[in-house]
């Protein structure tokens, strides 16, 4: 039309956004190799606690705060040597682990079969015992334990009940749960292919439960082995419980800090075990990516 002036629009940019093009273009100009680029992508999650390990060495030697109830990492580092070249160090760990891994075990040698036969076989007698379950599993383990220490004694028995207490219950449950929860049309295919019992557990509930069972695995574990740890620290004579509690009561600071690092380290170290069991286990399983 006539007297109307078209002119050029400019295609607007959102601020702070930039292609793809120039990030690269950027990142080129840093001239870092690709290896230093991955690594530093690797490490991003442990740059927060290498600096949190810094300030703590830092500070209690500036004397910013207390050293005599701060020590520095190093001070803990030392006092960890000083007790791994007399063997005390791996003996406390042992001890716990062995504790901890007994329990577990006669929690899932209960469970899991126990979780199945209510879940898949009777599950009448599953809604009839249920509030029983579950009033059982709020019961906390550790305020049992004078009960444990009047029937076993404050030995060995009274530390196993309160670990097979603890895992029991969260095993019990995810299993009744991941039987419950197989697509029911699996089992009536399977049924129509003529499987029997044996056949029908071992190829259809069981596989569809394992993810739920390694569940209440992590969750057993992670809870019985900070039960144990508590139980350690009122009747025992080795284990990290003791250590921590052998620590306080001689004011050994360091070595109360490398205890409950120990603590610390064997629960993560743990976590991950069971999650790379699972994940050799349960290969089929595919992840969701959002």
């Amino acid at each position: 039309m006539d007297g109307i002036i078209y002119t050029p629009v400019r295609e607007k940019t959102v601020e702070g956004a930039a292609p793809a093009a120039n990030v690269a273009a950027r990142k080129s100009r840093l001239h870092l190799p690709d290896f230093v680029l991955r690594l530093n992508d690797r490490l991003l999650d442990w740059y927060g606690l290498a600096l949190l390990l810094a300030l703590w060495e830092i500070a209690p030697r500036l004397g910013w705060i207390d050293i005599q109830f701060f020590p520095p990492p190093s001070l803990i580092v030392e006092e960890g040597v000083k007790l791994a070249s007399r063997g005390e160090l791996l003996a406390q760990i042992t001890s716990s682990l062995a504790r901890l891994l007994q329990g577990l075990s006669a929690a899932l040698a209960v469970g899991i079969p126990a979780g199945f036969v209510l879940g898949g076989w009777y599950p009448r007698l599953t809604h009839f015992l249920r509030p029983l379950l579950r009033l059982f599993g709020q019961i906390n383990a550790f305020s049992l334990f004078p009960l444990f220490v009047l029937f076993f004694g404050i030995g060995e028995l009274a530390k196993f009940a309160v670990i097979f207490w603890s895992c029991l219950w969260p095993i019990l449950f995810t299993t009744i749960s991941g039987v419950q929860n197989v697509d029911p049309l699996f089992v009536k295919v399977a049924r129509s292919m003529g499987c029997g019992r044996l056949r029908l557990f071992s190829r259809v509930l069981l596989p569809g439960a394992l993810p739920s069972i390694f569940t209440g695995v992590r969750l057993g574990a992670t809870v019985a082995f900070l039960m144990l740890i508590a139980a350690e620290m009122i009747g025992a004579n080795a284990g990290l419980g003791w250590l921590v509690h052998n620590s306080s009561t001689n004011y050994v600071i360091p070595r109360l800090y490398l205890a409950a690092a120990l603590i610390a380290l064997l629960g993560l170290a743990m976590n991950s075990a069971i999650h790379f069991v699972e994940a050799r286990v349960v290969a089929w399983r595919q992840s969701v990516e959002v």
